[in-house]
């Protein structure tokens, strides 16, 4: 009696701190982002996740029998606790000198997560029980396991077996076949440990002891395992892909951006192109496993976007699960000559063109005596074979007549917000940029000279279909290239995919581009775009080491030749605007050679640079030629050494 009598007390003085069980709390969660691709197809989800509300009674038995196999094997006798469970978890406990086993029925799992905190105390295990007991007095045993299996967490964000179904099997929970049903049983016992697209071993594993679980309790058979094995497995899902959720995390980030931090559900509308995004995956993939291998390239990136910057494809890496830094819009890496266009459209800009002549040799400045990739110089060379080529020397001469004041102005009108240092190393590339902040810069060179923002999110709704945020007419729409100087800059970057190291990465169609090798092959680079797209391709090693002689114009330019054919798949040729500018004839001859007055500051703008006498006789019969024809390109040769 006096048992009784404590017990009682207990319970009542446990009791008076219930919450209030007339008022069933909403489980609080984060509000969930869905990002979906142009085609309106899920890419990721973010946040926490309720799928369907689905009647257990509606659900596979399999899937029923699966989870009260491993979580509450005398469910449906029990009245709210299981004295026998408690004793065997109590004993279980007792031999391994810690907790192994849990004692708590489905029922007080939910009475937990509906009213009550996560805290581990006795007089929480306590109040479990009331309530436990409370709600099986109040609801049949369908209408608590209905309840349990719709808000139960269960990985990746999701709450309920249709959120998780759909997250990991791309099919509602209704649907779900005996092995997937063992899984999602599994992630009651460690969500994050046993995900099947994260740990598909654990996943496998912890199945396989919820399948011995339901022999155990006699509702399947041996044989009925052996006829799921005997079945094709179910696929590893992924959301649309492992570089997919690249671009969606870099979309997920910007959210805040549009519409603040307070926000319920929301569905983000982007611009990625499927077809584009699995194409840069499976090509960048191909060459990472094969070819790079060998020339210790271990990590790649690949961005493309249409001419009015919106992202199309972007990749950030070789394995989203090895790790999720974006190497196409977070690392921050030297472009080499893939950013010599910039100081060769500020040498347009200061009255060059791609005639003027430009000195290939040996070159000395405070002791800094840069070198061609090439042995060897050329000698007095025009500036669309400087470029072509990616003549070091050259380039550094261009910027050192141009300043490198207007070189940085130009870079900050095209879109470059990272810094641009004020010294003539700039010529040759060791200034820093992003894969995506790159492209952008080359996508004004695609639109007819209009400086654009890159962009993916087109709209944002929340769950009612109300829209938070709607992108509206073209952003950067103002020119920031003359017309002219435009022209005459893709006319040297097709020579680039012509004649000279871009050649690889030559199409069936109008096309331009630059390659790209910093220092030590630790970077390598194609960025190139047609009438079409914009693409750019980035190899390297995260820890900075040093490729294997790995250029731009080697793997990278056969990335993006392969990515841009998969790209243009069924599209016309066409041409790359613009190119219908005349180019400028220049006054006089011009030959852009050393300047003992100049400096690594702004000089003065670039001028004849003597008498006619001044440039070699060769290149005096070609210019006259030139004058003579009207011809636009000229064949030049030059000796091995000056």
């Amino acid at each position: 009696m006096w048992v009784c009598v404590a017990v009682a007390a207990v319970v009542a003085w446990y009791a008076y701190d219930l919450p209030d069980v007339s008022q069933v709390a909403q489980a609080e969660r984060r509000p969930a982002v869905t990002v979906l691709a142009a085609d309106g197809a899920t890419i990721q989800r973010y946040g926490d996740i309720h799928g369907t509300t689905v009647n257990a009674a509606d659900l596979p038995p399999n899937l029923i029998h699966a989870v009260v196999a491993t979580e509450d094997r005398r469910f449906f006798s029990h009245f709210g606790i299981d004295p026998i469970g408690l004793l065997r978890a109590a004993f279980v406990n007792f031999q391994a000198g810690r907790v192994v086993q849990g004692g708590s029925t489905i029922t007080q799992q939910l009475a937990k997560n509906l009213f009550l905190t996560p805290d581990r105390t006795m007089g929480r295990k306590v109040q479990e029980a009331i309530l436990a007991i409370w709600l099986e007095r109040t609801y049949s045993k369908n209408q608590i396991l209905t309840a349990y299996l719709n808000r139960v967490y269960l990985g990746a964000g999701t709450y309920g077996v249709d959120a998780a179904s759909q997250t990991y099997f791309n099919k509602p929970a209704t649907q779900v076949n005996l092995r997937e049903a063992a899984i999602l049983a599994g992630l009651l016992k460690a969500p994050s440990r046993y995900s099947p697209t994260t740990s598909p071993e654990r996943a496998a594993e912890r199945a396989d002891v919820v399948l011995s679980a339901m022999v155990d309790a006699g509702y399947i058979t041996p044989d009925d395992i052996k006829t799921m094995r005997a079945a094709p497995p179910t696929p590893r899902r992924k959301p649309e892909g492992d570089g997919d959720r690249y671009f969606a995390d870099w979309v997920a980030d910007q959210v805040v951006g549009f519409i603040g931090k307070e926000h319920d559900d929301i569905t983000v509308h982007t611009t990625m192109d499927r077809r584009l995004q699995r194409a840069a995956e499976r090509r960048l993939a191909a060459t990472l496993s094969g070819a790079a291998v060998a020339a210790g390239a271990e990590q790649g990136a690949v961005v493309a976007l249409s001419p009015d910057g919106a992202v199309r494809a972007l990749i950030g890496g070789s394995s989203y699960d090895d790790s999720q830094f974006n190497r196409a819009t977070q690392a921050l890496r030297q472009p080499g000559s893939a950013f010599k266009p910039i100081v060769f459209l500020a040498a347009l800009e200061a009255g060059m063109t791609a005639d003027t002549l430009v000195d290939d040799a040996p070159i000395q400045i405070k002791g800094w005596r840069p070198a061609n990739f090439e042995k060897g110089f050329r000698g007095p060379m025009p500036l669309r074979d400087a470029l072509a080529h990616s003549v070091n020397t050259a380039a550094i001469r261009v910027l050192e007549r141009t300043g490198i004041d207007p070189v940085r102005s130009v870079a900050r009108r095209l879109g470059i917000t990272s810094p641009v240092a004020k010294d003539l190393s700039v010529a040759l590339g060791t200034s820093e940029v992003t894969l995506l902040e790159l492209a952008g810069a080359y996508t004004a060179f695609a639109n007819g000279g209009r400086a654009v923002w890159p962009y993916a999110v087109t709209r944002i709704e929340d769950r009612a279909g109300r829209v938070l945020y709607q992108r509206r007419g073209s952003a950067g729409a103002t020119p920031v290239i003359d017309p002219t100087n435009l022209a005459e800059l893709n006319r040297m970057l097709m020579a680039v995919m012509e004649y000279g190291t871009g050649k690889s990465a030559k199409l069936d169609r109008m096309a331009a581009g630059k390659t790209g090798t910093s220092q030590d092959y630790r970077d390598a680079w194609f960025m190139g775009f047609t009438a079409d797209y914009v693409a750019g391709v980035w190899l390297g090693n995260d820890d900075n080491q040093p490729m294997k002689r790995v250029t731009g114009g080697g793997l990278p330019a056969r990335v993006w030749r392969d990515f841009m054919t998969d790209a243009h798949m069924g599209l016309p040729a066409r041409d790359i605007p613009g190119l219908n500018h005349a180019p400028r004839r220049p006054s006089g001859p011009m030959l852009v050679a050393d300047d003992p007055d100049a400096g690594s500051e702004a000089v003065p703008p670039p001028g004849p640079a003597g008498p006619l006498s001044d440039v070699p006789l060769l290149n005096q019969f070609q210019r006259l030629i030139q004058n003579l024809t009207g011809s636009d390109k000229v064949e030049y040769t030059y000796p091995e050494s000056n």
